[in-house]
């Protein structure tokens, strides 16, 4: 396992980290032994950064996460995000007292005095207009509540507004091969001001794996059924956003180009760790194989330039179009 700097917090971090999503739920079914089981396969990998989310199966993930730090003895960095267990999901309720109240509630589900680092959990566009709200993290960095804070976002616009905030040590945004537009402008801006990207869904939730059918079809508690045209939230979180039959197209373009001894998900992942501005990618793992096999593409060769040119190609011919001037 490779590391690389996460941003302003300082953390040297595993490049192949762990997404907490399907842990907690949204994901079909899941079981939590077997949900332990992948995490600590995660750390006999190398892996020693883990994301989740207060709202990931109301608290589960976060509970899973701290069983984890208990059991074993490495050094693990553990980030959770808040914000979305607001009802309505609305600016105003990023507020000092909400945030607070959240926060609090993950220092209990993590077992913890002091979160790694905070993010706010994809809030609506206005909020990076309110300085309050970061006023508002600053004030648990000063209680020592959170060590350091970062933000969730769905757009780059949003990406490039929260850089203007100096103490933002990290932006978390959906990059993969299937969403480039992260690398047009944002990728350099973040890099020279020192923040660290974490790049979610990077395998377009299971698109990019290479194992779905036109015939495939999901759980009813999968968002992957009842998300494609964000009848939840944002529709950018399941399969990145785009048409389920078109993405299967692209990925039939894509094997193709798949260099030897690669499966599909460690070639995406590979791409994405390609970008130098990049910190870390978190791809989920309900089992331990999936994370053992995602690990891997973090010691896989570098892709070559015709190999990453063509990419971007599929990208123009099939993506573009429906998904880069969305988010």
């Amino acid at each position: 396992m490779n590391y690389r700097k996460l941003g302003k917090t300082g953390f040297e971090v595993s490049e192949v980290s762990f997404g907490g999503w399907a842990i907690g739920g949204t994901w079909g079914d899941v079981e939590d032994e077997q949900s332990m089981a992948a995490l600590e396969e995660a750390v006999d990998q190398g892996i020693n950064f883990f994301d989740t989310a207060d709202v990931y199966g109301d608290g589960r993930s976060e509970r899973l996460m701290a069983k984890l730090r208990h059991k074993t003895d490495k050094k693990i960095y553990i980030a959770t995000k808040a914000g979305r267990r607001l009802d309505p999901h609305t600016a105003a309720g990023y507020n000092k007292e909400n945030l607070n109240e959240f926060v609090d509630r993950s220092l209990k589900n993590l077992d913890v005095d002091q979160i790694d680092l905070l993010q706010l959990h994809c809030p609506p566009t206005e909020v990076y207009d309110q300085e309050e709200v970061f006023e508002a993290l600053e004030e648990m960095v000063e209680a020592g509540k959170i060590k350091n804070y970062g933000v969730s976002v769905e757009k780059v616009e949003e990406a490039m507004k929260a850089l203007e905030y100096e103490n933002v040590a990290t932006v978390q945004i959906i990059f993969n091969m299937f969403r480039h537009k992260p690398a047009d402008e944002f990728f350099a801006k973040a890099k020279e001001k020192g923040v660290g990207i974490i790049c979610r869904v990077p395998l377009a939730s299971g698109l990019l794996t290479g194992k779905f059918s036109k015939d495939s079809t999901f759980a009813e508690n999968d968002h992957r059924n009842f998300n494609r045209n964000g009848e939840a939230f944002d529709k950018g979180e399941t399969f990145s956003g785009v048409d389920f039959e078109l993405g299967l197209k692209a990925v039939e373009e894509l094997e193709e180009i798949k260099p030897e001894g690669l499966t599909m998900a460690q070639f995406a992942l590979k791409w994405i760790l390609m970008h130098d501005a990049v910190s870390c990618v978190i791809p989920g793992g309900k089992k331990p194989w999936q994370v053992k096999d995602n690990a891997a593409a973090s010691e896989a060769d570098d892709l070559s330039a015709e190999v990453m040119e063509r990419v971007d190609e599929i990208y123009d011919e099939y993506i573009r179009d429906s998904v880069h001037h969305l988010w």
